[in-house]
Order: C-alpha cells, then structure tokens, then sequence
C-alpha cells in the first residue's frame, strides 16, 4: 500500500456564497492547475492546525472560523492524497499570493477556472448543496395544503426538496410531481423524487433520494443528483462507495414520527460524521432550520426537515 500524504485545504466562502480557488505555483506536479488552497500536515499536527499555517504561509491570511467538512481520498500517479476539508467563513486579512499563485473567486453551480484538480470535483459538487433540505408532507397537510406551503417556501429561499410520498398510488405521485416540478421551476429550485432513479426521467426531476432500505440494492450510482437515508457508519460507507452527493443521517433527536426510537443525539452524529467522508451529510430527525450552525459545528453540512421546513 503506498503511503498516504495527508492536506489540509480551505474554502474560504464570501458572504455572498463566492468561494476562493488558487493556481498550484510552478516546479510543484500539475502546476496551472486550480484547487483549494493548504498543504501537507507536519509531524504532530492536526488537519485544522495544519489549515491555519498554511493559509497564513500560503497567502497571509489568519483563520478566525472553520469548521471540517468533506475529507476526500485520491490517487493521483505522483502520489495519495487524503484532504480535510474546511469550510472557512471567516478570516482577518485579504489573500495575498505568497508563492507565486493566482486566486480566483468562483460561484457554485457556475465555475470558470480550468483545469481544476481531479480530487476537487466532487468538492465542487458540494458545494452546490444547500444548508437545508427539505421532505414533503402531503400526508399530514394535504395535497393542496402541501402545494400551498411549498410555495411559500420557495417564496422564503427553500430550494431543494425531496417529493418522499409512498402511500400515494403512482398516478397520484406522478399528478403530484408535475405540479411539484411546476412551481420548482418558477423558483429555480430543484426536486429529487423518491425511491425509484427511473422516476428522475419520468417527472423531470433533477435527481433521486434513495430510502436505506434500497441503498445496499443500488450497484451503481444513478443519474443526476443522489442522496439517501442512512443511520449507521455502514450505510455512509455504502453512500461513499457509490459516489452519493449527499445523505440524511439520524434520527439525531425524537420525532413526532418515531418518538421512542433510538436517537444519535448531537454527540452521537458528530462521531459518525469525523470519521470523514467524500459527501455531504446532513442532521435529520427533529430538526428545524435554527438548528443548522449546530449541525455544521458537529461536522455536518447543514440539516433535513419534513414538518419544520412547512411550518
């Protein structure tokens, strides 16, 4: 087995969502290429110790808030790569390039810089994941009463949403999709649907969510984007595996649904997340959408809802 380089690198987030990439300086391997600013980690340092000298060597910045996020193994032909990323919101200076490099900022969803590092593409895909998702609710609000409170929330800012209805016949869910997919076009949201990847073409939707119990049964990842269900290392191993954007982890906290099943709790979820993995994850189980910095302070990404987001 070759030996393993561990790095630490920063995406440094503007306000406005706008994240910083950096050109590798000549004499280093894939020189002109674009990345995610940091280095290797020293003898007895961790990856956020790590993080913090290497902006500061790397372009004079001091780091004043990160939080871990993706960590991401890749082999290149030079070498093995595992990167800790961090988100980084905020910080105390302005990037300067002290080897040589050139930075850029860039936008989710609409990048320009090229060629990117290979390790950095699905960090790229990340990044495009909201804080919040949300599970629809038709079977407690009601199919007008669901439509109503949808809108309303995209109206607020809400912009993915899974459509997760399985008491419907298929005919009402697909009724129910197009009117979903209606309106989440007049937003410019995007709709996962539930379950079946064959459903994404169907509907027109932008991916699928798939429940744990189908997860093991998927032997390659579907089309579009993809998230699913999990509840134990195992099932975000199997989400790593099959390249998944993203997964819902929990229950992290009591339901309405399922008041006596076991809980993560916060500790709990946060043990699961640092064992690191190349995906978003996100808190669910009684979460609402205050409840986001305390996901991401655990190692989260942000935080899924099914009553709470329509409220």
């Amino acid at each position: 087995m070759s030996k393993i380089t561990e790095v630490a690198a920063g995406i440094l987030i503007r306000p406005d969502g706008d994240f910083l990439l950096g050109s590798r300086p000549e004499g280093k391997p894939y020189a002109g290429w674009w990345e995610f600013p940091g280095g290797k980690l020293e003898a007895g340092e961790t990856p956020y110790e790590a993080l913090v000298r290497e902006l500061r060597e790397e372009m004079g910045i001091e780091v004043e808030a990160a939080t871990p996020w993706l960590v991401q193994r890749f082999v290149y032909p030079h070498a093995t790569v595992k990167l800790h990323f961090f988100l980084v919101s905020q910080w105390r200076g302005e990037p300067h390039p002290h080897e040589g490099q050139a930075f850029v900022w860039q936008t989710a969803g609409a990048t320009t810089a090229e060629p990117i590092l290979p390790a950095n593409t699905p960090i790229l895909r990340g990044l495009e994941l909201p804080p919040t998702l949300a599970l629809s609710n038709v079977a407690e609000l009601g199919r007008q009463g669901w439509l109503d409170a949808l809108e309303q929330a995209l109206a607020g800012g809400l912009r993915w949403f899974v459509l997760r209805e399985p008491q419907l016949a298929r005919a009402e869910y697909l009724d129910l999709a197009a009117a979903a997919r209606t309106l989440a076009r007049r937003y410019g949201a995007r709709l996962l649907v539930h379950g079946d990847p064959a459903l994404v073409e169907e509907v027109g939707a932008d991916g699928v969510h798939l429940p744990s119990r189908l997860l093991a049964e998927v032997k390659e990842r579907p089309q579009g984007w993809c998230g699913a269900s999990v509840h134990d290392a195992a099932q975000l191993a199997q989400a790593a595996e099959l390249g998944l954007d993203y997964v819902m982890l929990g229950p992290v906290l009591p339901t309405l649904s399922h008041p006596d099943a076991p809980t993560l709790g916060w500790d709990g979820f946060a043990r699961l997340v640092e064992q690191g993995w190349p995906l978003a994850v996100y808190a669910l189980g009684g979460m609402r959408p205050e409840f986001v910095a305390t996901a991401r302070g655990h190692g989260g990404h942000g935080v899924a809802m099914l009553r709470a987001a329509w409220r």
